[in-house]
Order: C-alpha cells, then sequence, then structure tokens
C-alpha cells in the first residue's frame, strides 16, 4: 500500500503505511522467536529488543528515528505525518525503503528451519 500511495502521490499515507509495515515486521520476528509481545509503536525499542535476542535487522538508528517520527503525528496530520518537514516523494522513498528492508528480513527470518 505504501508504494501505491506514493506513486499516487500520496505522501502521508505512503509514510503511514510504511511505518506500519515496518513495525508489525519487527513484531512478527519477536513473535516467530518466543520474545514476549511488546504494546509500542517505537521502532527503536522493537529493533533493540530484536537484536537483542540476536535477530539483526539492518535499520540504522537515524532510519529508527524517522521512521519513530511518523507514528504519532500519522494519527490526525494537520498537514504532514513529520513533525518539522512536510512529507515528500524522497522522505516516501526512504522510508519505504525501510520498509521493505524490514519486511524481507522478517521474511527471512520467518523462512529459517
Amino acid at each position: 500500500m505504501a508504494q501505491v500511495a506514493l506513486e499516487l502521490g500520496l505522501h502521508n499515507p505512503c509514510l503511514q503505511n510504511a511505518q506500519q509495515a515496518t513495525e508489525k515486521a519487527l513484531k512478527a520476528i519477536r513473535a516467530w522467536h518466543g520474545m514476549p509481545l511488546v504494546r509500542t509503536h517505537r521502532i527503536g525499542s522493537l529493533i533493540r529488543g530484536a537484536s537483542a535476542e540476536h535477530h539483526e535487522v539492518q535499520l540504522s538508528a537515524e532510519d529508527c528515528d524517522l521512521i519513530d517520527a511518523i507514528y504519532v503525528n500519522s494519527q490526525y496530520p494537520p498537514e504532514s505525518a513529520l513533525p518539522v518537514a512536510m512529507a515528500d516523494a524522497a522522505i516516501c522513498r526512504r522510508c519505504l525503503q525501510i520498509a521493505e528492508r524490514s519486511v524481507a528480513a522478517a521474511g527471512a527470518i520467518v523462512e529459517q528451519p
């Protein structure tokens, strides 16, 4: 959905869906490995938990901060899902890449025997 939203120039929906895909992928990794459910939307917290259990997902602290910046503001965005900038195609592409890496990492981990 994030990709379709980007193609249609719908920047806020693209960011919202990229954030959700990233969050759900990290939660899927935790669930697959029997880790406790963490009721958070904070990507930084989820990635630290996954890394602590040696399930590496290649997201930098900057990537986590960017995706974390989207969540709260995306609930009711007045103009932009980002707190200090207007959403644009470049930011959307970056967030989409983060989401794609997260989903790919979760898929690879889940497919392991």
